[in-house]
Parts: structure tokens; sequence; C-alpha cells
């Protein structure tokens, strides 16, 4: 358990430096961080692939079909959905409706995966999941108030943030409870085999984006500098960053994560992600989060807190007439 959290500590860390990108990069479209995202981590998957080849050559077609589905949805159209989303409504809107994730993932998977992980109970589970979606609303609450006091927001750039940051919560619901049903179904496979497969299996759909990505702007006399952009340097060095350390170290430290925590346990741990992402974005404002800011995310912590004391109960066995 605890080296499990560890990990998932480790994970959210590295996570939470994909919300600094968007606005790192302001002047580069979204489609633009996503595929050349993920352009970088297939790039740096195929050294990694030589390495770990004899353990690759195990995978069956069915897992290069899931590592192919995960790719597509957890990591493709993920961060497609969020970076847009941050663009539209600044860091910590979007940050903080990502955060619903441990609640949702929970919810989710508490009913899913009762007879593997065993069942959380209700009652013990309502104080953590109620900490952290209070935490949740204060920091929501703090932020709704900031834009409306800016008399130039765009409140309909705002919402749509908001809904792109909703189509992303249900992209990574999904991820991680298939992620772990792989994982915990194949517990002789290794989760850094399983992290570079999924960078391999990332690598044709983001050169895909990408080059439909140029055409498009090439078709449509677009004002953009292709295929680096504006600030080449900036663009390339970010990419192979956050590439390296989100997606690839990322998804190795959640697969060990996910192979020793149930997944409803696992799936609250995300809230690692929103603090660090928070965390960042208050660095880059230069600025200390306000009281309720504060409180927040105290209550975040305090959540996790709790929820790491609740023991799973063995799922009833299904009654049979016969």
């Amino acid at each position: 358990m605890l080296i499990g959290t560890l990990f998932a500590l480790a994970a959210g860390l590295m996570w939470g430096l994909v919300f600094v990108g968007p606005l790192l990069l302001a002047d580069y479209p979204a489609v633009m961080l996503s595929f050349g995202r993920y352009l970088a981590f297939g790039l740096i998957a195929l050294p990694l692939a030589w390495w770990d080849r004899a353990a690759l050559r195990t995978l069956t077609r069915a897992d290069w079909l899931e590592a192919l589905k995960l790719a597509l949805v957890g990591n493709i159209i993920y961060y497609l959905c969020l970076s847009s989303a941050i663009q539209r409504a600044g860091a910590p809107l979007p940050t903080m409706i990502i955060g619903t994730l441990p609640v949702v993932i929970a919810l989710v998977s508490n009913r899913r995966n009762a007879a593997r992980d065993g069942t959380l109970p209700w009652r013990r589970l309502a104080p953590s999941l109620g900490l952290i979606a209070l935490g949740i609303g204060l920091v929501n609450q703090a932020e709704w108030q900031a834009l409306r006091a800016d008399p130039q927001a765009d409140l309909g750039r705002y919402a749509l943030g908001a809904a792109l940051a909703l189509a992303a919560v249900v992209c990574w619901t999904w991820y991680p409870i298939r992620n772990a049903d792989w994982l915990r179904a194949h517990a002789e496979r290794s989760p850094r085999t399983w992290a570079t497969a999924q960078g391999i299996a990332t690598l044709p759909l983001a050169l895909l984006g990408f080059a439909l990505t140029w055409l498009v702007f090439a078709l449509t006399d677009a004002p953009w500098v292709m295929p680096l952009g504006p600030r080449p340097g900036a663009y390339v060095g970010l990419m192979l960053a956050i590439g390296l350390l989100a997606s690839w170290l990322g998804t190795l430290c959640w697969n060990e994560a996910s192979q020793r925590l149930p997944t409803n346990i696992a799936g609250q741990l995300i809230v690692f992600e929103t603090l660090s992402a928070l965390a960042y974005a208050f660095v880059l404002r230069g600025e200390w989060p306000g009281l309720p800011t504060a409180a927040g995310i105290a209550l975040l912590i305090a959540g996790v807190w709790w929820a790491l004391r609740v023991d799973p109960e063995p799922a009833a066995a299904d009654a049979h007439p016969n």
C-alpha cells in the first residue's frame, strides 16, 4: 500500500507538468501541443523498446490493440481536450474539474471491480469523497469569483473550456480503469514494458495527427509556421520534457501503483496530479493561493489520507438457486 501510494505520488508530480505546457506555449494551438507531446513520447519509447524488445515480443495482438485504444483515448484525445480547456479557461478551473477524477473513478470502480478488488463500504468511503468534493468546490468558487471580477473575461470562452475539461474527465475515467484491468490481469508483466508499449502504440497516431494538422494548415493558409511554430526551441524542448517525464515516466509510475492498489483507491490518488498542477500554476502566476484555495487543497489532502485508511471488504458471492 505504501509503495503503491508513493508511485502514485510520483506519477502525480510528473503529470502536473502537462497543465503547465499550454500556459508556457499559449500561442500554440492545442493540436500542436497534443500531437507534439505524444510524438515526443513515441520517439522516446523507441530506444526503450529496443532495450525491452524481448518482453515486448511476448505481447499478443490483443495486447497491442488494447495499448492502441489506451493511447488514443487516454493520451491523445485526453490531452487535446485538456490543453484546449486550459487555453480557454486558464489552468485552475480545468485543473479542479480534472480534480473530480478521484470521486468519479471511485464511484465507477467501486461497483465495476468489486469482485476483483473488493468493495469499499460507502459509509466509510463517504467522508473521504465528501472532503475531496468540498475541497474541489472551494477552489472552484475562488476561481469563479476571480473570473466574475474581471471585466475583460469571456464567459463563453470559459464555459467552452469547462466543457472540454469535462470531456477530458470522461477520457481519463475510462483510461485508468481499463489500464488497471490489463495490469491486474497480467501481473507477471512489467509495468515498464506496458508503459513502453503504450508509447510505441502512440507514435503512429501522433505522426498521423501531426501530418493531418500540417495538411489542414497548408490548405487553409493558416498563419502558422510548420512544423515547429514560431518558437521551435521552446516547443521542442518542452515537448521532449513532457514526453519523457509526464508521458513515459509518469505512466511507468502509475502502472506500478495500479498493480499494487485497488482501482477504487488508486483512482482517488489521482488527486496528487491536481495538487501538483495547482502548485505549478500558482508558481507561474507568482502568487500564493488565497485562503479558500488553500483550504480546498488542505481538504483534498485530508480526503486522500482518509481514503487510504479504508480497507476493501471482499465482495459477497452471488446467490444461485441451484
